[in-house]
C-alpha cells in the first residue's frame, strides 16, 4: 500500500506541476493580447464592469480658417490666404491615433485650398494636396464607476490606466493625448452597473505644431464658510448637513505639462477643431429612442448638403456655413429639452432681465416660456436643463466679505443629489447629456467639479480656467438696459461717419483697462479712452461714442469676458477684443477673425498702430460682416429665427452632438 501512494504521488504532483506551468505560460501570452476595441485583458478580469467610452467620429470638416464648402472638402477662408489641417484621426489597431504636424514635416497633414470669394461670398475654386504620417502618445486615464447615486462616493474605486507610447523619434513625452481604451466586458451579465471612463474634462486637447499644451489649471478652494453664511435650501439636504455629493465624479488630475501664457486666436482655432474631431463621447448605461434621433442627427449634418450661398446667411462669417445650416434645421425639428421643476425661487427658475448677467436671465424666460423646444415628458428629452440663476445664487447666498462661495456650491451639490435620486437621467450619462448657462464671473469654478461632464454655457470663457472645447459653449455676455425694449439704439453710422478711430469708456475693473488707459487716455485724439463716463440718461454719451467710432475697443475687467463685445456688435463698431485666453461666442461656429480685431495685452502700447495698419478696404470688409452677423447677438421679445436665444441653443445641441458616434 506504501509503495503504491508512493508511485501514486510524484506522477501527480508531476502532473499539477505541468498544469500549473501552462497556466502561468497561458496568463503571460494573454497579457500582452488585446481583446477586440483595445481592452486589455487584466482590465477585464478586474472585479468590476470596465468603463465604456469612446471617441465621437462626428467631426467638423473645417480647421481653424475653414468657413464653407466647395464639393465634399473643407475650403479654407482666411481672408484671401491659405493654411494647414494640423489635425486628421486613423484607425490603427482598432483605436484611433490623432494626426498632427510636428514641424519637421515627417508627420502631417497638410491641406492646402487656394480660394476666391465673390461678392455674394460664394467660394469658386480650389486646390487640394494631402500628406500624411501617424504620431503617438502618452496620456494617463481615470476609471472610475460613474452615475450619481445615494450613499458616499467610493474613491478606492477608481484605477488609473497609463499608456506609454514613443513617438518615431523616440521621444516618450508626446503632447497630443490618446482617446482612452473603450473595453468590452466578456460576460455582460456579470456586471449590472455599467462604469464610465473619466478623464480630467478640464485639460483641453492640444496641437504640438502650435506650440499649445494645456495643464488642468488648479483653483484655489474657496475658504470655509463663516458663521454667518446661512445656505438656502429648497426642500434639499438641511442646512449644515453634509450633501453626500453622491456620483460626482472625481477626476484624478493627469501630470501637469508646460501651459502657454497666452492662447492666441489661432491657436484656439487649432483647439475647437481639434476638439470637435477627437472628443471622446460617453456610452450611456443603457439605450434610449433618444439616441438614435442624436445619431442620425450627427450623420445628417457630418454629410450636410453644400451651400454656395444664402439669403439669411452670409458664408465668410462661419467655419462652415453647410453644417451650421444642416444642424440649425435639425435642431428646430427634433431638438427637445427638459426642464427640471425642481427648485425654490429665486435661485431657480428667475430670470434677471437687465443687467450684465441678462443673457442667463433671458435664456431661462425664453426656453420656458418656449414650448417648441421644451418637453413634459422626459423620456423624449435630448437634453436636460439646469434651471439655476448663477446671478441669483451669489445674490441670495454669499455672504459679503466672507471670501466664501462654499454655501454656493453645496446648493447645487444638494441640488444636483436631490435631481438624481429623483430621476434615472443624471445616472445615465453621468450629467453629459444635461446643461447649464451661466454668466456670472464665479460660475465656472462653481461648476468645474460638480458639473464637471455638463455642457456648460459660460459667459466667463477662459482657456485658462477649466473652459472645455467640445464640450462648453461660449455665452455672450448682453448689458440690457430696458428689458421692454432690448433693441433700443439698434445701429449706428455708416462707415463714412465715423471719425473716431477707437473708442473706450468703463470703469477700472482688473489689471488691463489701468494699462489701458496709462498708455491712451488724453494721448492722441483719434483715439477716445477713458474711464467710466459721466451719467446720461439713457446713456447717450456712451451710445453715441460707439455709433461713431470705427473700432470699439472690448478690454477684459476682473475676467476676460466684457459685455463691449456684444455692444460693439449691436451698434455696427468693429470690435478690438483686448482679453489674453477669451474664447469669443458662438466659437464652434463663427469665425470671427473675419469681423473682429484681437490685440494681446502686451500689445497695448501699440494700439493705434496695429489699427492703423488695417487697410481701409478691409476695415470696411470687416464693418459689413459685422452687420451680417449682428443677427446672431440680438434678444427679441419672442425669440427669432438664428436670433442669441437660437444660437446659444445651438452651441449647446452642436457640441451634444459632438459627442455622440453617427451611424
Amino acid at each position: 500500500m506504501g509503495q503504491d501512494l508512493f508511485s501514486f504521488c510524484p506522477t501527480e504532483a508531476r502532473r499539477l506541476l505541468w498544469i500549473v506551468g501552462m497556466l502561468f505560460a497561458l496568463i503571460l501570452v494573454l497579457q500582452h493580447l488585446e481583446l477586440p476595441y483595445g481592452s486589455h485583458l487584466s482590465s477585464v478580469l478586474s472585479a468590476r464592469q470596465v468603463p465604456v467610452e469612446k471617441n465621437s467620429s462626428f467631426q467638423a470638416r473645417d480647421p481653424s480658417s475653414v468657413v464653407s464648402m466647395v464639393g465634399n472638402e473643407s475650403v479654407i477662408n482666411r481672408l484671401d490666404d491659405t493654411a494647414t489641417h494640423p489635425f486628421h484621426e486613423i484607425a490603427i489597431n482598432n483605436r484611433t491615433s490623432v494626426m498632427v504636424s510636428d514641424g519637421s514635416g515627417s508627420s502631417e497633414r497638410v491641406l492646402e485650398i487656394d480660394e476666391d470669394e465673390d461678392e455674394s461670398g460664394s467660394l469658386v475654386k480650389q486646390n487640394t494636396t494631402l500628406s500624411e504620417n501617424s504620431v503617438k502618445n502618452l496620456q494617463t486615464y481615470t476609471v472610475q464607476e460613474g452615475g450619481r447615486k445615494p450613499g458616499n462616493l467610493d474613491k478606492d474605486n477608481t484605477t488609473d490606466i497609463t499608456l506609454n507610447t514613443t513617438d518615431p523619434g523616440g521621444n516618450s513625452n508626446a503632447s497630443i493625448p490618446t482617446n482612452p481604451p473603450a473595453y468590452s466586458p466578456v460576460n455582460p451579465s456579470l456586471s449590472t452597473s455599467p462604469v464610465v471612463v473619466e478623464t480630467d474634462v478640464g485639460a483641453p486637447i492640444i496641437s504640438v505644431d502650435s506650440n499649445v499644451t494645456l495643464e488642468g489649471k488648479d483653483q484655489t478652494p474657496p475658504p470655509e464658510k463663516t458663521e454667518n453664511s446661512e445656505p438656502l435650501h429648497s426642500g434639499l439636504n438641511e442646512p449644515g448637513k453634509d450633501s453626500s455629493v453622491t456620483g460626482v465624479p472625481v477626476l484624478n488630475k493627469v501630470p501637469k505639462v508646460p501651459a502657454l501664457e497666452v492662447y492666441t486666436i489661432s491657436d484656439m482655432n487649432k483647439l475647437i477643431h481639434h476638439s470637435q474631431t477627437s472628443y471622446p463621447s460617453v456610452i450611456p448605461k443603457w439605450s434610449s429612442s433618444v439616441d438614435q434621433e442624436m445619431q442620425d442627427a450627427a450623420s445628417q449634418i457630418e454629410n450636410a448638403p453644400i451651400i454656395r450661398n444664402d439669403r439669411n446667411l452670409y458664408a465668410p462669417i462661419y467655419r462652415n456655413v453647410s453644417m451650421f445650416k444642416r444642424g440649425y434645421e435639425l435642431m428646430e425639428s427634433t431638438l427637445k429639452i427638459y426642464v427640471y421643476r425642481e427648485g425654490q425661487r429665486p435661485i431657480m427658475h428667475t430670470p434677471v432681465l437687465k443687467g450684465i448677467y441678462a443673457s442667463e436671465g433671458w435664456f431661462i424666460k425664453q426656453l420656458e416660456d418656449h414650448n417648441k423646444f421644451v418637453t413634459k415628458d422626459p423620456q423624449k428629452a435630448h437634453l436636460y436643463y439646469l434651471p439655476f440663476s448663477s446671478r441669483m445664487l451669489e445674490e441670495r447666498l454669499y455672504v459679503q466679505n466672507s471670501h466664501s462661495r462654499k454655501n454656493l456650491v453645496q446648493y447645487l451639490k444638494d441640488y444636483l443629489d436631490m435631481i438624481a435620486g429623483k430621476y434615472p437621467f443624471w445616472n445615465r450619462t453621468g450629467g453629459a447629456d444635461h446643461f447649464l448657462v451661466a454668466c456670472h464671473d464665479w460660475a465656472p469654478a462653481e461648476t468645474k467639479e460638480i458639473m464637471a461632464k455638463c455642457i456648460r454655457s459660460l459667459c466667463n470663457a477662459d482657456v485658462k480656467e477649466g473652459f472645455v472645447f467640445g464640450k462648453d459653449a461660449s455665452l455672450p455676455e448682453t448689458y440690457i438696459q430696458n428689458a421692454r425694449n432690448p433693441l433700443r439704439d439698434l445701429g449706428g453710422n455708416r462707415p463714412s461717419k465715423r471719425s473716431t478711430l477707437a473708442f473706450f469708456a468703463g470703469s477700472m475693473h482688473g489689471y488691463v483697462r489701468p494699462i489701458l488707459l496709462q498708455h491712451w487716455e488724453n494721448k492722441d485724439p483719434d483715439m477716445k479712452i477713458f474711464g467710466k463716463l459721466p451719467k446720461s440718461k439713457g446713456n447717450k454719451n456712451y451710445v453715441r461714442n460707439m455709433k461713431s467710432s470705427k473700432y470699439c475697443i472690448c478690454a477684459k475687467g476682473y475676467e476676460v469676458n466684457s459685455p463691449r463685445v456684444v455692444e460693439a456688435i449691436f451698434y455696427e463698431c468693429v470690435p478690438v477684443i483686448i482679453s489674453d485666453n477669451f474664447v469669443p461666442p458662438f466659437f464652434e461656429v463663427l469665425k470671427w477673425e473675419s469681423f473682429a480685431v484681437f490685440v494681446m495685452e502686451k500689445d497695448i502700447p501699440n494700439l493705434k498702430n496695429i489699427l492703423l495698419s488695417i487697410p481701409k478696404k478691409r476695415y470696411l470688409q470687416m464693418q459689413m460682416r459685422v452687420r451680417r452677423v449682428q443677427q446672431h447677438f440680438l434678444w427679441h421679445a419672442k425669440p427669432e429665427k438664428y436670433d442669441i436665444f437660437h444660437m446659444i441653443l445651438h452651441s449647446i445641441w452642436y457640441n451634444r452632438l459632438h459627442q455622440i458616434k453617427p451611424r
